[in-house]
């Protein structure tokens, strides 16, 4: 009778295993099998102005980084709270004066873009920012959700709404 508790055990144990090692170690990482842009060309110009952004960014370019936002910018983060135009830049001016270097990656899969009538466009991905500490290798530093709202002004995008959320962080 242990001898077929035991097999039951490892039988259920094999199971769960299986189970784990077949589940996706990262939902983040992949854009919903369902989700087709409603437009290509508003795909394509978000996800062409979120690599002009971001390029920015990881060149430490501040000049560059101040045009794509609208001054009456609002940016909720989980874990920071909620800061305006003024803050973020004097942010951005802070970590790119700093010795550590950030780079940030967009999860391209998980890019979606939608139109808001009359005003622009909402882009919806996960990101990762990689550190690189003062004479140490590049490292995965955490990975977040975002939610960015862009309007359209005369052909002028700008971004006026960022939602980050969902972070994980230290994750290498």
């Amino acid at each position: 009778m242990a001898n077929f508790k035991t097999t039951i055990f490892h039988s259920v144990m094999a199971v769960f295993l299986i189970a784990a090692c077949s589940t996706s170690k990262n939902k983040t990482d992949g854009q919903p099998k369902n989700y087709l842009p409603v437009s290509k060309e508003l795909f394509d110009t978000i996800a062409r102005m979120d690599s002009l952004l971001f390029d920015a960014f990881n060149t430490r370019n501040l000049d560059k980084l101040k045009v794509f936002f609208s001054e009456d910018l609002e940016f909720y983060h989980d874990l920071g709270g909620v800061t305006g135009y003024k803050q973020n830049m004097e942010a951005f001016e802070r970590t790119f004066l700093s010795e550590r270097r950030l780079r940030r990656q967009l999860i391209r899969e998980s890019l979606e873009v939608y139109p808001i009538k009359d005003f622009g466009a909402v882009e919806i991905g996960v990101h990762r920012f990689y550190a690189t500490e003062k004479g140490q290798r590049e490292k995965l530093s955490s990975e977040a959700k975002f939610t960015q709202l862009w309007q359209n002004r005369n052909g002028a995008w700008k971004i006026t709404r960022i939602i980050s959320y969902g972070h994980l962080e230290n994750i290498e």
